[in-house]
């Protein structure tokens, strides 16, 4: 289903496959549709050096600022924002158009950014953090439609898309190396400092040359689930600080409490939803069989995918004591991988005759990579690891893009913002729940693997020292601790290498949570309807 596009202020979209047209009925020239993509281009640069950089820089972070408690929040408190945000800005999307949103968010990512770069403490980075999540959430839920709008026709969409991916190409390829460096050489503050000059590049960009597309729908009509959001934020909300409490906590009254908190504000959001004409969690896509297996695979790729990159910089600089540039290098290959899977997708899915075949393939691949990570015990030549990490990322590239276009595919037009956005969020929803569960049984297995270590030596009084990894990552820490425990006639050098094993066989642990996670999205891609990209028409798929 489609529906009819009128000028609305600056520029009109012709709902024909074709470009869009400006409001004199001219076709958009190329250069302008050239430095229109470049801005979203820089748009799509920013949340992939989030993804990359920040990743590397992490562990550093936390040695410094002392809260190896917040490590998880660092990353999370910026997807809870993303995942509440993208299905809100989805939604005003499709109403309001996409071009002012994207203005909104490069801005405030940008001002994000830079309090990040003067954090003083680890509460002011994770609050920092949020804010920051807030524009890239907007950014995940306008960007991706925002190209659609302007190429409906799928195969030129696809072809501008390969202009989108190539930033994360650029932004996989130097984030991981590009962040050690600078937080070896330059300190952690310049990764976030980094921001600042991509932004103002695509903000020019965005506003000066990307059309004001808006529907003919009366956008006063249209009315935003203010409640639903409220409910979405609270669930989501109680659900993170459920899983942090009972990682640390475990079973208690206040875990409980918690549980039912969470338990009330998602049985209240489905019962309200079900109630709104447009709800901001459109329950009915949620629930329509041709869809849902894509989404849970979603979930499930972001699971997958978060769990590594903020996990296996700290198994890298923690527990195999590497320095954050070394670290990095070896984490290009999972991210570089993922933009050459996203393009090799691009060039194959419409040249098949189902799309169906590149998801299993992505999650097989990956599934198998993931798996031999768990295999590897560090001694092994760093030409292996980057081997496993590149592959890995091949598979997930290859599932996120496959995804994203068969939902758009299967929904009408006037759905396909709402169900791009739910692609994205499920996906973001799926990295904080794994970056929080892997940290949660980390930080458990960690602690008791340490204090089972000490016990045996009969040294707890040192369990306090070892309690968080952060000492394993900052060198001048380490010497000054095992000298004091050498001072107490015990030996610094094996508490040391006990507290590093411990890390390494927790994160193992959480790893192996990715692999399962990639070995049940690849039984669910059995259940994807037929879905055709290389014949379908906008707003038609083939089922």
């Amino acid at each position: 289903m489609s529906i009819r596009w009128l000028p609305a202020r600056a520029d009109v979209l012709d709902a024909s496959h074709k470009p869009a047209f400006d409001s004199s009925g001219r076709r958009l020239s190329f250069k302008r549709s050239l430095m229109a993509m470049l801005g979203m281009a820089c748009a799509a640069m920013l949340v992939g050096l989030d993804q990359t950089i920040v990743g590397t820089a992490l562990p550093r972070i936390v040695a410094e600022l002392k809260g190896f408690d917040l490590y998880a929040w660092v990353a999370t408190s910026y997807m809870l924002a993303s995942v509440v945000t993208i299905p809100i800005v989805g939604r005003l999307g499709d109403t309001f158009g996409r071009k002012p949103f994207l203005l909104i968010a490069i801005g405030l990512f940008m001002v994000a950014s830079a309090l990040c770069g003067i954090a003083s403490s680890m509460l002011f980075l994770v609050l920092a953090r949020g804010l920051q999540g807030i524009g890239g959430g907007i950014l995940i839920g306008t960007l991706f439609a925002a190209v659609a709008d302007l190429f409906p026709d799928p195969r030129l969409r696809i072809r501008w898309l390969v202009f989108v991916s190539s930033a994360f190409v650029v932004t996989n390829a130097v984030g991981p190396t590009l962040g050690g460096l600078l937080t070896q050489y330059g300190g952690w503050r310049l990764v976030f400092v980094l921001n600042l000059p991509v932004g103002a590049i695509s903000l020019l960009c965005v506003a000066c040359f990307v059309p004001h597309l808006r529907p003919a729908r009366s956008a006063a009509r249209a009315r935003l689930d203010w409640i639903g959001a409220l409910l979405l934020t609270a669930a989501f909300c109680a659900l993170h600080v459920l899983i942090d409490h009972a990682g640390q906590n475990g079973l208690s009254f206040v875990t409980l409490s918690l549980a039912v908190i969470a338990l009330a504000c998602l049985v209240s959001l489905c019962v309200w939803e079900r109630r709104i004409r447009h709800p901001v969690l459109p329950l009915d896509m949620l629930l329509d069989a041709r869809l849902a297996a894509l989404f849970v695979m979603s979930l499930l790729g972001g699971f997958a995918l978060f769990s590594l990159v903020f996990y296996v910089p700290l198994l890298f600089q923690g527990g195999l004591a590497m320095s954050p540039r070394s670290s990095g290098t070896l984490v290009t290959p999972l991210l570089l991988g993922t933009s050459a899977g996203s393009m090799l997708n691009n060039r194959i899915i419409t040249r098949i005759p189902r799309a169906n075949t590149v998801i299993h393939a992505g999650f097989a691949i990956c599934s198998l990579a993931s798996l031999s990570v768990l295999l590897l015990d560090g001694t092994e030549p760093h030409l292996v690891w980057m081997l496993c990490m590149g592959v890995c990322g091949l598979g997930l590239g290859i599932v996120g893009t496959s995804l994203t276009l068969c939902s758009q595919q299967i929904v009408g037009r006037d759905q396909l913002g709402a169900a791009t956005a739910l692609v994205q969020s499920l996906r973001t929803l799926g990295g904080m729940l794994g970056t929080m569960l892997t940290g949660a049984l980390m930080g458990h297995l960690y602690t008791s693997a340490v204090y089972r270590s000490l016990d045996n030596w009969q040294a707890t009084q040192w369990f306090k020292s070892f309690a968080s990894p952060s000492v394993l990552v900052d060198h001048n820490e380490q010497a000054a601790l095992i000298a004091r425990i050498v001072s107490q006639g015990h030996s610094g050098n094996r508490m040391m290498h006990a507290a590093r094993e411990a890390l390494v066989s927790s994160i193992h642990v959480g790893l192996a949570l990715a692999a399962l996670a990639m070995l049940a999205g690849l039984c669910l891609a059995w259940f994807v309807p037929p879905v055709c990209v290389a014949h379908a028409r906008d707003g038609e798929s083939s089922a």
